[in-house]
């Protein structure tokens, strides 16, 4: 009776897991440059006394989809979309370099390039970049920041850091919603990386196919609740019949 319980246990766990990652994706398929969000799982056999006959649905590694979203083009001139599969880099709250793919940026009353939550947006030599007051800024397709104050010319200021992950050292999602590389290491600026300015990447979630497998998770969550009231009602059963042959 045991058996069916601790089985189906993990297979509604799983089924509800998988729920709540589609809901965080379906959240946020109108956040820029969001990667959704991959849950997978596996069956594992339980090892022990006897025969393996108990199989337990376990979540395997979990990553993001790889793809690009979007291009909305927005022109405005500090927004920015890294081409191919650059990222931008930014310094999160933990003070180490991190990685996004949100490239609307502002000016912090400070005078720093920064992204929307206020995080300072890093230079091809990983340190933040400073904006001249009340300058207009321009973003170049290679990164270079050019500003430009009154009547004066144009004057480059910095280069945003775009770097290309590998296969080596993927990235990661933190839970700040920023990517950082397995090893932990900060990655070297990409040259030859390149980006579009005037145009952010929307989020890469496809919100039909989100809603479809929520609606396929739910119904195998239902069935594996409904496995476990039939182990209960025949605990009851078989309690009732050792009852009466008693």
């Amino acid at each position: 009776m045991d058996r069916i319980i601790y089985t189906t246990m993990t297979g509604a766990n799983a089924a509800a897991h998988r729920q709540s990652v589609l809901a965080n994706n379906l959240a946020n398929a109108s956040t820029n440059g969001f990667r959704a969000e991959m849950s997978t799982f596996r069956s594992v056999p339980m090892q022990g006394d006897g025969s393996t006959t108990r199989v337990f649905a376990l979540e395997a590694t979990s990553g993001y989809l790889n793809t690009a979203g979007p291009a909305k083009t927005t022109g405005r001139s500090l927004d920015a979309m890294a081409m191919g599969n650059a990222w931008f880099a930014v310094q999160g709250l933990d003070g180490l370099e991190a990685y996004t793919r949100a490239g609307s940026f502002d000016v912090s009353a400070a005078g720093q390039l920064v992204t929307p939550s206020g995080l300072p947006v890093l230079s091809d030599g990983g340190a933040p970049i400073d904006i001249p007051p009340g300058a207009e800024v321009t973003l170049g397709s290679d990164g270079t920041i050019t500003a430009r104050t009154g009547g004066q010319r144009p004057t480059p200021v910095g280069r945003l850091k775009l770097a290309t992950p590998t296969a080596e050292d993927p990235l990661k999602r933190g839970d700040d919603g920023l990517f950082r590389t397995a090893s932990g290491d900060p990655m070297p600026n990409d040259a030859a990386a390149r980006m579009l300015s005037g145009a952010v990447e929307g989020s890469n979630v496809n919100p039909v196919e989100s809603m479809v497998g929520m609606i396929a998770a739910s119904r195998q969550f239902e069935q594996q609740m409904k496995l476990l009231q039939t182990a209960e009602t025949n605990d009851k059963t078989a309690a009732q019949l050792l009852s009466i042959n008693g």
